[in-house]
């Protein structure tokens, strides 16, 4: 019998922190996976920068939270429009090089607009111009680079590269607007575009160091009309894809306008100043990031991914209730921790049942069509903010927790195969 020591004790406990790690982290062993990841970063950390930089110089501007509004509207309208022509155009090209063109795109725009401001001839409709191209761009490269996550691992590693994808993100969703606030305090806004365009640089490195397989070839014999109509005909006849793509709506227009609503949270329920506002917005990024970090950990012992759908988006709705009913400032942080954990596992799991079920000749358009229901978030927001101005902001989040809750049992019951897929 093999003698037990503090010393080999001490070992094992190293051995098991260790595996733990390197289980957390594993799809970063594979070089292309992390070109992406690093990429990843830069690309939402400059998008978070560009976000709070544009909200800022607009009401500095014209003093306006309509076109505020406005303004956010319209960073979501490309996916709508220009989201099904990207999957298209990502399932004919070289993935790569599209890529690469949309990244020189980005890094160009973002230097004409710091030239802009620091020349002090900027106007309001240049802003709105801005958005909507950098939103056009968005609308090609996110779909391009979730449909290159499956060919730079392998499959057991999937979820975890999707979950670890997902932490960066989130992460950036919380430094970036810190960042970008911090440079405007110190730099004045035009030098926040100047650090996106070396951000985007540095995704263009990042790209130009990856080796991804090449597109597959059957869309290309095609004309693109016919392509977008086999990629809608292919989410229509499959059940499974068909059912990913509806529960993926319900966070999308019955959970994230919450957000929209915490300056009311802020001034009328919680009582506290603009510092308590960012930790309010900054509070379910951390718990997103905490999340899908455990969900690194575990995705290659914990398979039933049908059960994780249905427990996520129901601690999303019990959780959102949960907020909306306190006064309290630390308990108002700990319920939107759950809230951005939940809400995330529930993407996470969408995102990797759609890469696992869906072919790679399809795969471009598929992951665009799912993506279209970020241009419903102003539509979420616009009911949200119309209802909190009848019932207030607490009674319309208990009612948005309520009915995440009531949709998810809804799908159950139509949709029960959904919620038993294993992998």
């Amino acid at each position: 019998m093999e003698k037990v020591t503090p010393t080999s004790v001490r070992a094992e406990a190293k051995n098991g922190r260790a595996a733990f790690w390197l289980e957390t982290f594993s799809s970063l062993q594979h070089r292309n996976y992390r070109y992406l990841w690093l990429g990843t970063l830069l690309m939402g950390g400059g998008q978070w920068v560009q976000h709070v930089t544009l909200g800022w110089l607009l009401y500095d501007l014209t003093g306006s939270s309509i076109l505020l509004g406005l303004l956010n509207g319209l960073r979501t309208i490309p996916f709508l429009v220009a989201g099904p022509i990207a999957g298209v155009v990502a399932d004919r090209m070289d993935r790569r090089k599209l890529l690469l063109r949309a990244e020189y795109f980005l890094t160009a725009t973002a230097l004409c607009m710091g030239f802009l401001v620091a020349s002090g001839l900027l106007l309001p409709w240049h802003l709105f111009l801005f958005t909507l191209l950098t939103g056009s761009a968005w609308s090609f490269t996110d779909p391009v680079r979730q449909s290159m996550v499956p060919n730079v691992v392998p499959k057991e590693d999937l979820m975890n590269a999707i979950a670890l994808s997902s932490a960066g993100f989130n992460l950036m969703k919380v430094l970036g607007p810190a960042v970008g606030g911090l440079l405007i305090a110190l730099f004045g806004a035009g030098g926040n575009f100047f650090v996106q365009s070396a951000a985007y640089a540095g995704v263009l490195v990042m790209v130009y160091r990856m080796r991804v397989p090449p597109t597959p070839e059957q869309a290309r014999q095609s004309s693109m009309m016919a392509n977008l109509k086999e990629g809608l005909s292919y989410v229509w006849t499959n059940t499974t894809v068909l059912a990913l793509m509806i529960a993926a709506l319900v966070p999308r227009v019955f959970a994230v306008p919450y957000q929209a609503l915490m300056p009311i949270f802020q001034k009328d329920v919680l009582r506290v100043g603009p510092g308590g506002l960012g930790m309010l917005m900054a509070a379910p990024g951390v718990g997103a990031v905490l999340a899908v970090l455990m969900l690194a950990s575990i995705t290659k012992r914990f398979r039933s991914r049908g059960t994780m759908l249905l427990v996520s988006l129901v601690l999303l709705g019990v959780f959102l209730i949960l907020f909306s009913q306190t006064s309290s400032f630390p308990l108002a942080l700990l319920a939107l921790l759950g809230v951005g954990s939940f809400q995330v596992l529930f993407m996470a799991t969408t995102n990797t049942l759609l890469q696992l079920n869906v072919p790679d000749e399809l795969r471009g358009r598929v992951m665009s069509i799912y993506m279209l229901d970020r241009g419903l978030i102003p539509a979420g927001s616009l009911m949200a903010g119309m209802i909190a101005h009848l019932a207030g902001a607490p009674a319309t989040t208990a009612m948005m927790g309520g009915l995440v809750i009531l949709l998810a049992m809804l799908l159950v019951w139509l949709m029960p195969g959904l919620f038993k897929i294993k992998t």
